[in-house]
Order: C-alpha cells, then structure tokens, then sequence
C-alpha cells in the first residue's frame, strides 16, 4: 500500500513534466526511450524508497498490523499500515510537499500558456469580425471561459494538484473538506481516461493528415499540338 502510494504520487509529478514538454517546451523534446525512462521512474523510485525504508531498520518498527476505528462507530479494521507516525510524516508528507508544489508551478505555467493562446485567438477573431461589421458577442466570451475553465480543472485533477486539499483536512469541523477531497480525487482517473483518449484522437487524427499530405500527388500530362 505504501509503495502504490508512493507511485501514484510520482506518476501525478511524470504527468506534470510531461504537460511541460508538450505544450510549454514544445521544440527539440524528443528523447530516446522516453516511455521507457518515465517508466522507470514512475515505478523504480518508490521502490528504492520502501527498499530502503525496509533495509535501513526492521520491518516491523515501520510496517504491520495497524488498526483503525471508524468515525462515530464502535467497529475497528485491521490493515497493513506504516505504523511509526514519525515516519508516516516525515516520508509521505515531504515526498508529497515536493510533488504538490512542482505540479502547483507546472499548472500556473500551463494556465498562463492557455490565457495566452486564448487571447491571441481572440484577438484574431475579434480583428476578422471587425473587418466583417460584425462584434464579439458575449456568448462567444461565455463560451470560451467556460471551456479555459473546464480544461483547467481538468489539468488540476489530471495532476493531482487537488491532493493539497488534504493539508486543510485536519480536525472535526473540516469534513467539508474531506467530503470534497474524496470527490475530486475520485475524479482523477476518469480525466486521466479522458486525456489518453483525447491524446490518441488528435494522434490519429495528425498521422491521417500526414498520411494525405505526404501521398503522391498524380498529375496528368495534356499534350497540345
């Protein structure tokens, strides 16, 4: 459980680096074996950590049988847990402060790029109405915050960023807050569905426009007396 923990904060940081090199470092970003090399950090990083987590002291002193009491009940669950609360902390939390604040910087970087090309497209909308006596109606302006808006949440639950909610999760009075962190975390697998199958539509979709532009192009002579 800890070592699934681990990779899924570390894939949330891969998938950040790799919204950077496609739409912010978008020229000279290829890289030998690049699945390969995501792979091994997505999985073999965690794995050095519980390693040696494991190897440094004895297993016993940070992983066993914890157990837990459910809120407002009487009953108690037995699982296999980190049991030394000072490793709990001082581990998962860094590990995840450092995570959260790159993918915080990765997401601003990203939003700033997206209002950026909006404003250009809109610029060059507006400047085409005008040359055609026509304005730039608020439904259209409604219409495209909306969707800035739509693909900004979906980037913040893509990366992960909505796990920060857990940093105000603390106490009785917050289950708002947990309420809502259970819900938009729920919600990050569905976007990464989302995403790889948006992502291989426009692939599919660029390598059919490549296959047309490249195709030969048949010419017919006309001989003329």
């Amino acid at each position: 459980m800890h070592y699934s923990l681990l990779c899924s904060f570390t894939w949330m940081a891969i998938e950040g680096l790799h919204l950077y090199l496609m739409l912010i470092k978008v020229f000279n970003t290829y890289y030998k074996h690049y699945l390969l090399k995501l792979s091994l950090a997505g999985w073999g990083i965690p794995a050095v950590i519980v390693a040696v987590s494991v190897g440094v002291m004895d297993c016993k002193q940070f992983y066993g049988v914890k157990q837990m009491t459910m809120a407002d009940t009487n009953q108690t669950s037995s699982i296999c847990w980190i049991t030394d609360d000072t490793f709990f902390y001082s581990l998962n939390l860094v590990y995840f402060t450092l995570v959260f604040i790159f993918n915080t910087g990765i997401l601003m970087a990203v939003a700033s790029s997206i209002c950026k090309m909006k404003q250009v497209l809109q610029t060059t909308l507006k400047t085409g109405a005008t040359a055609k006596g026509k304005l730039w109606g608020d439904r259209e302006r409604l219409n495209a915050s909306c969707k800035s808006g739509l693909t900004l949440f979906g980037l913040t639950c893509l990366m992960g960023t909505t796990w920060g909610l857990a940093f105000l999760g603390s106490g009785y009075i917050n289950y708002p807050i947990l309420y809502l962190f259970c819900i938009l975390n729920s919600t990050q697998g569905f976007f990464i569905f989302l995403w790889i199958c948006l992502s291989a539509k426009k692939q599919r979709k660029r390598a059919k426009e490549d296959r047309t532009s490249s195709a030969p192009v048949r010419t017919t002579e006309i001989k003329s007396d």
